[in-house]
């Protein structure tokens, strides 16, 4: 009698899980990765919307640089999206 009570509960917990919890660890992951396989003269954009090509790399920091030449140096974790060319 109680676990029938305790199933709805449980049953929302799944639900919330496969359609929240999961894909958003999953686009989490993707950009984890995207931001380990950046190389230099890709392009990007930032979380604040900068575009630009990657001028130089390090473990935790990227250069780039702006269609002026213009060097701005972001934490690698800023980097929202690699530009397909």
């Amino acid at each position: 009698m109680d676990l029938m009570a305790l199933l709805p509960i449980i049953l929302m917990f799944v639900i919330f899980y496969f359609l929240l919890i999961r894909p958003q660890q999953k686009r989490q992951k993707q950009v984890r990765e995207m931001q380990n396989d950046l190389q230099k003269g890709d392009k990007v954009i930032t979380i604040g919307g900068f575009h630009g090509i990657i001028h130089a790399l390090d473990e935790g920091t990227v250069v780039i640089q702006a269609g002026d030449g213009t060097k701005l140096t972001y934490d690698r974790s800023a980097i929202r999206e690699k530009v397909a060319e």
